[in-house]
């Protein structure tokens, strides 16, 4: 799988901008910006923020009731269970926090990012584990998790290969 996502992730930013782009900003440069400073932030691969944040679809000021009772926040879908600890760790109130992740793009990717950090180095550096454990604790629900991100680098993949595909085709005419 490591090879799969390595030949992918050289295009998601580029791929994957444009559809996030006309919710966040009318040229995307925010988003990229956001992304870019957050990987920075956290030593994390840029494509892998993109990633995840295709695979959490969520939007601005988007909140999803979970059946455990608790919610997932804005793009990133950030669970409600990090509002105390991100709320420490940008030294701002718990409501505060709240509103950031919620209407906030840059603070939900930075959010999400933190958490990812979090994850990967409990995890060891070990990537897949470390992204298992940004959506869970439970295996059950971070093996259902890997299966839907590693779903979604395989489409990001064939997609990638039928756009070289058809720009190879339009460069030979």
């Amino acid at each position: 799988m490591k090879a799969v996502l390595g030949g992918v992730l050289a295009s998601l930013l580029v791929a994957g901008q444009p559809a996030l782009a006309g919710e966040y900003a009318t040229d995307g440069s925010v988003v990229g910006e956001c992304l870019m400073a957050a990987a920075r932030l956290y030593q994390l691969p840029p494509d892998l923020l993109v990633i995840l944040l295709n695979v959490e679809n969520g939007r601005l000021g988007k909140v999803s009731q979970n059946t455990n009772k608790t919610v997932d926040i804005g793009p990133m879908q950030v669970n409600d269970t990090w509002i105390g600890k991100l709320a420490e760790h940008w030294r701002a109130s718990p409501e505060a926090t709240y509103v950031a992740l919620r209407d906030n793009f840059c603070a939900n990717i930075e959010g999400g990012a933190w958490i990812l950090r979090k994850g990967l180095d409990e995890a060891g550096g070990d990537i897949w584990e470390g992204v298992a454990l940004y959506h869970s604790h439970t295996p059950k629900y971070k093996q259902e998790y890997l299966q839907q991100v590693q779903a979604h680098v395989l489409r990001l993949r064939r997609q990638a290969e039928i756009e070289l595909a058809e720009a190879s085709a339009a460069d030979g005419r």
